[in-house]
């Protein structure tokens, strides 16, 4: 796609600054966590995996910092491997568990990208966001390969073929929790197998977060969404047993039991503000599509959970000074006091 000429420069929407601040970020927290991922895994074919999203994310801080500097936009902070991260500390997670972080953080990926390209109009961006869905769907399928043939792809639900397209004849069908309540429809078993493994990597991993943490602030905070994430694996879970499905909830691998953090403690912040952010986000697309009763009631329920959660967490962060401002438009009332 080439770019047609203009006689004036087309400045980036506040959505594509937006897109490029909320990218760095998240390719700078890639780069310090698989870095130490890097420094431990043993298999080969797990180790191929990660080597592949080092160097897209590489390649993205390179193409993003041209940006920054092109637009003449300060260059964000975001982590670093210097300061955010202790390469002499003992392996906390298994090989398997960054095999399911790569294979999971993927398919968030995929949708941010997807939101970012849909918002874009600079055809440069469009571009490069484009390029960036190609790449996360080449990991989300190499990853996806490498699970399957160790058998630790865990896979939804099966149901029978439908044999005929039906109808919905009766309000019944969207009763949960009085009367007669109907099975699951693949729809709402796709939305719930995909929320259930979502917060069991969320559970393993702040698991492992709370045994390294050097605050004890951070530390009680990480046991706390532990144990939310926990809650709400125990919940679809039902749901899933109550029409006798499975409910995936077997798979488990823990973190070592190192207390040694490889993290700073606002890395491992960082990294819960963007997992709560993809949760909110994902209970919100299935809600609007979960006519169940009783699914609607849950989604909103651990919603608000997690807002409080990620409210208490972007105190936490502020505190210490760790919460990075994005780019922010003027503040019209202050520029009008300032005339007075």
């Amino acid at each position: 796609m080439k770019a047609p000429k203009t006689n004036h420069k087309i400045e980036l929407t506040s959505a594509e600054i937006a897109n490029l601040w909320s990218s760095y970020q998240n390719d700078t927290l890639a780069i310090c966590s698989i870095g130490t991922f890097l420094s431990h895994v043993e298999d080969k074919e797990i180790r191929s995996v990660l080597e592949l999203v080092m160097k897209q994310s590489q390649a993205h801080v390179k193409k993003l910092k041209s940006f920054f500097t092109e637009e003449q936009l300060p260059i964000p902070d975001g982590l670093s491997e210097e300061v955010d991260v202790h390469k002499e500390a003992p392996r906390l997670y298994t090989d398997d568990f960054y095999l399911f972080y790569i294979q999971n953080i993927g398919k968030i990926g995929l949708k941010t990208y997807s939101l970012a390209l849909s918002n874009s109009a600079r055809l440069d961006m469009c571009e490069y966001f484009t390029e960036c869905l190609h790449e996360s769907t080449k990991v989300l399928n190499k990853a996806t390969e490498v699970m399957v043939s160790k058998g630790t792809f865990i896979r939804a639900p099966y149901i029978p073929a439908p044999k005929k397209v039906e109808y919905v004849q009766n309000k019944r069908y969207l009763a949960g929790w009085f009367g007669n309540r109907r099975p699951l429809n693949a729809i709402e078993m796709s939305n719930i197998y995909f929320n259930l493994i979502q917060n069991q990597l969320g559970r393993t991993l702040l698991m492992g977060f709370s045994q390294v943490a050097k605050s004890q602030q951070v530390r009680d905070y990480m046991v706390r969404g532990r144990d939310i994430a926990d809650k709400h694996v125990e919940t679809f879970g039902s749901v899933l047993s109550k029409d006798f499905l499975p409910s995936a909830s077997s798979w488990s691998i823990l973190p070592t039991d190192s207390s040694v953090a490889p993290f700073s403690d606002k890395l491992m912040m960082v990294h819960v503000t963007a997992l709560n952010a993809a949760s909110i986000g994902s209970y919100g697309q299935s809600m609007g599509t979960s006519p169940r009763h009783d699914l609607g009631t849950h989604y909103v329920r651990f919603t608000a959970e997690i807002a409080k959660y990620a409210n208490d967490g972007a105190n936490i962060m502020i505190e210490n000074g760790w919460m990075e401002q994005p780019p922010q438009g003027p503040d019209r009332d202050q520029i009008a006091r300032n005339n007075e």
